[in-house]
């Protein structure tokens, strides 16, 4: 009953109106006190119920009344439960040719639509609920839940599902919340098509519709320049550089789905060594020469790219990873380790605004070494925590026992093994892997000496272990607020 409860609220949340408090923000202030007024605001948008009854086009708007009753009126045509799903499927894919050449204004005015004229009854779903309530505990219960399940489903969801029958309209909707995402924050009215969107994607895209291929040097061109387009972790600086990721030692496997051929969702490059990497140097050197496989006990992932940006929210990696392991096991049994040889790139953003704090966490002793490293008295915390971070800006010339690297490891681990918020990790790689049932397994110092890497994290790098029988159990560690470590992170942390 708590799931179903939770599930109802999440689906109702939806559906209330705006909070009272932005309401009246909207309204003009009082004159204060000192009898000055406030700052007049602009006049809020019409909803498109608005526009809909009107004559004449306001300023800003892109589509006139009447071109916005016309689009209306093709979507709900889209939509109409009496036509079948091919027909219906004909009429989207018009809109969808109407949308590809329409100006991001009028792309806006379609989103406000699907969002303002598309949502469930509100009056059929709070009698729903009242029904669900009152019927809680009692043998009308499953039916009342049934009941208000179907009433939640929106005539936005047909919608949308008209849209994805036609050869290109899955694309077309990837594409769609694309562009839609990086305006959610600056117009709230468009969250319940995202949120339509993220909940359908969450379905059709299920692991159990996706296809995972090797990626080799045979694959088509094509396929093998979305390897080039996609990468995000590691650019591909060249041919030669993508046929040295693509060599006998590694493997490259990606998820695809029957909508989207020949698209990898997501797709992950492995090395096959003999022991955990510590460096990206040697994996990526192309002139070194391929390792012989059949001796190789571990499987690195050093790289791990979503491609679809539309598809964000809808998790993959976890899917991929273990899908990978097993696949690997059965072409290699004596492969025993999984890890990942990954970039830590919040870390440095992180030091910088964190450094005093983490400078007041060591007693005296140790601020006192770190202020001889640097030449300064120990007792100043802002000249000392400025001093530190110029040294640490030239990492690769500290020393091995150097105090200033031996805390950088530190900070870097206590970044990764306890900073958490709202109980996830703050290192967005760490949010993955961590999330996925992996465990902060190693640091590695001058892991990657590119500019990139000492930009991001002073050349560290980090291995997280996937260990496939307790990945479950890493998991509830980080629900329950405790970010699972290896007992070197976690001697760190302490130190």
């Amino acid at each position: 009953m708590n799931a179903t409860s939770n599930w109802i609220s999440r689906s109702m949340g939806r559906l209330r109106p705006a909070d009272s408090k932005a309401a009246a923000a909207g309204k003009d202030k009082s004159p204060g006190q000192d009898g000055a007024s406030a700052p007049a605001r602009p006049a809020p948008e019409r909803s498109t119920h608005e526009r809909l009854q009107a004559t004449l086009r306001k300023s800003g708007e892109a589509l006139a009344p009447r071109a916005l009753r016309r689009l209306l009126t093709d979507l709900q045509e889209a939509a109409a439960p009496g036509v079948s799903e091919i027909e219906g499927g004909r009429r989207a894919q018009a809109v969808a040719a109407w949308y590809a050449q329409a100006t991001p204004e009028e792309r806006r005015d379609l989103w406000l639509l699907m969002c303002e004229q598309f949502a469930p009854d509100a009056t059929r779903v709070k009698s729903a609920q009242q029904r669900y309530e009152a019927a809680a505990g009692t043998d009308d219960a499953p039916q009342a839940e049934a009941h208000l399940r179907r009433a939640l489903v929106s005539p936005r969801a047909r919608l949308l599902q008209r849209f994805a029958v036609f050869a290109e309209g899955m694309r077309f909707l990837v594409d769609l919340r694309a562009e839609l995402l990086p305006l959610l924050k600056s117009d709230k009215r468009l969250l319940p098509l995202d949120a339509e969107l993220e909940q359908l994607f969450s379905t059709w895209f299920d692991v159990a519709f996706l296809e995972l291929r090797r990626l080799s040097w045979d694959s088509p061109a094509s396929l093998i320049e979305k390897l080039i387009k996609y990468e995000a972790v590691h650019d591909i600086r060249s041919w030669a550089d993508l046929k040295n990721r693509l060599d006998s030692d590694r493997r490259c496997y990606g998820f695809f789905h029957p909508r989207l051929p020949n698209e990898p969702l997501i797709f992950v490059e492995v090395a096959l060594v003999k022991e955990i990497s510590s460096s990206i140097t040697p994996l990526l050197d192309e002139s070194a020469e391929a390792a012989d496989i059949q001796r190789a006990n571990t499987a690195i992932f050093y790289s791990i790219s979503s491609t679809q940006t539309g598809l964000r929210g809808v998790s993959f990696g976890d899917s991929l990873i273990k899908h990978v392991a097993e696949t690997l096991t059965a072409e290699f049994p004596r492969l025993r380790t999984f890890a990942t040889l990954s970039p830590i790139p919040g870390f440095r953003a992180w030091l910088v605004k964190n450094c005093a704090a983490q400078l007041q966490q060591l007693d005296d002793k140790r601020r006192a070494e770190l202020g001889r490293a640097v030449d300064i008295e120990p007792h100043n915390a802002k000249n000392l925590a400025a001093q530190l971070l110029a040294a640490a800006d030239k990492p690769l010339d500290l020393a091995p026992k150097s105090p200033v690297r031996q805390w950088l490891m530190q900070c870097a681990a206590r970044y990764l093994g306890r900073e958490l918020q709202g109980g996830k990790p703050l290192d967005p790689v760490a949010r993955f892997h961590l999330g996925n049932g992996a465990r902060v397994e190693r640091l590695n110092w001058a892991g990657d000496p590119s500019a990139k890497g000492l930009k991001q994290s002073f050349g560290l790098m980090v291995n997280y272990l996937y260990d496939l029988k307790r990945i479950d159990k890493h998991r509830a560690l980080l629900a329950q607020g405790r970010v699972p470590v290896s007992g070197d992170i976690d001697s760190l942390c302490k130190d």
